[in-house]
């Protein structure tokens, strides 16, 4: 287990290196000048001449590529070019706002996915089953800023039952006010966990213990939660592990649509205006937690299931 658990954290070491240096050179690649996004446009050439050599974009890539990489040993992301303040205390002032919209958006598919999937499975071909079919696909299909405009419309606008924007004051308050991008997140992988848990269902109601379990006189609601749900879920850990990417790239769009603070907004204004150091702090934050989320799936995987435990 340690030799495995080793094994993924070296993996995930290559993973952010490789993807700190692909990153550099997308970055490099897009127009525009961060020095003349800075200065404006009365800059003159030596003012640029100047800020590029304290930006150090005077220097090869590879040069630069080192120079991160050095930094990053030490814990140093470098500094934001405009404020001057150290970019992994703007990150880490963020952070926790876009950690908390990822966990709530997951409590939706985990609290509706799994039941709807557990009931079709159990009545199979039913009405329900088909009518929970065509939502689920439906709600796969919406797109998520799409659900988060009509989310905003409906239920802050019109109905006016909850908050639009911020993050509140307090701990209810913060929660009132993450329901509503929560929900546009986490509401079209309801439909994909159910469909998920209720193949997974299908295949494990007709397996030899499930027959055995039945013999014995148990009720079908009791052989679901004990004997198959732990089985049939092993597949929903590791979609929501490796989810989190997508999670993380929905949180762009719903920070900025509800005018919510975290690094989803933050990058957007790095991109903006060219700012090196913020981009690549976040896209290198953003890689851990994406690592760390599809890591802690698979050991999540390996408790669960025995057979697992004995490849490792």
């Amino acid at each position: 287990m340690w030799l495995y658990v080793l094994e993924r954290i070296a993996l995930a070491i290559a993973i952010v290196v490789i993807a700190v240096a692909l990153l550099f050179l997308m970055i490099h690649a897009l127009p525009g000048d961060p020095a003349a996004a800075l200065l404006g446009p009365r800059a003159t050439p030596e003012m640029m001449a100047e800020l590029h050599q304290q930006m150090g974009l005077d220097k090869p890539l590879v040069v630069q590529i080192a120079k991160f990489y050095a930094g990053l040993v030490q814990g140093n992301l470098g500094y934001d070019v405009f404020s001057q303040r150290p970019v992994s205390s703007l990150i880490f002032a963020q952070l926790p706002h876009t950690i908390e919209l990822i966990l709530a958006s997951i409590f939706w598919p985990v609290l509706i996915g799994v039941p709807l999937g557990c009931y079709s499975a159990m009545r199979r071909n039913s009405l329900i089953d088909q009518v929970v079919g065509v939502l689920s696909v439906a709600m796969i299909a919406i797109p998520t800023f799409v659900m988060a405009v009509y989310a905003l419309l409906i239920f802050a606008v019109t109905l006016r039952w909850l908050p639009a924007i911020g993050v509140g004051n307090g701990f209810w308050d913060g929660l009132v006010h993450l329901i509503l991008p929560a929900f546009a997140i986490g509401i079209g992988w309801v439909g994909y966990i159910s469909r998920l848990v209720r193949a997974s269902m299908l295949e494990i109601l007709g397996e030899n213990h499930i027959r055995m379990a039945r013999s014995f006189g148990l009720s079908e609601w009791r052989i679901v939660a004990r004997y198959a749900l732990p089985l049939a879920i092993l597949p929903t850990v590791t979609i929501l592990g490796i989810g989190i990417a997508w999670l993380l790239s929905s949180a762009v769009f719903i920070e900025v649509v509800f005018a919510r603070p975290g690094i989803g907004a933050l990058i957007v204004n790095a991109v903006s205006t060219r700012n090196y150091p913020v981009v690549m702090g976040v896209v290198l934050v953003s890689t851990l937690l994406i690592v760390t989320a599809t890591t802690i799936s698979d050991l999540v995987n390996a408790a669960l299931d025995p057979r697992a435990r004995e490849k490792l």
